[in-house]
């Protein structure tokens, strides 16, 4: 009999606290393997972060083509970026800007001209 398979829960939904994987189970083989398992830097990110990990991941880490996929401005998905690296311990440090580099992707139409002036702007 299959089980319905739910999103990983990443966090403790009452205290936003640290989650342990107990119970590790295969479906195919019925095999039950039993312990304490940490989550890792996965347990440090929220569902829809993982989520869009996955995304930018499937798409070989081309932020643009990943907001597009989620239907979100490029800015949006840099500050989601920003807050992911943020939460596995990382600094949030201002990018350089390129006017040659943005003026070119925007040519090129990988970026609005309102997310290239966005960018510009800083």
């Amino acid at each position: 009999m299959r089980r319905t398979v739910q999103p990983l829960l990443t966090r403790d939904p009452v205290t936003g606290g640290e989650l342990l994987v107990t119970r590790l189970e295969s479906p195919d083989t019925g095999i039950v393997i039993e312990g304490a398992f940490s989550l890792g830097w996965i347990g440090r990110l929220t569902p829809e972060q993982v989520r869009f990990v996955g995304v930018l991941l499937r798409n070989r880490g081309n932020l643009q083509r990943a907001a597009a996929e989620l239907g979100v401005a490029y800015n949006t998905a840099r500050n989601r970026m920003d807050e992911i690296v943020a939460a596995l311990g990382g600094t949030r440090e201002a990018p350089e800007v390129n006017r040659a580099e943005i003026l070119e992707r925007v040519q090129s139409g990988e970026l609005t001209p309102e997310e290239g002036a966005a960018l510009l702007r800083g």
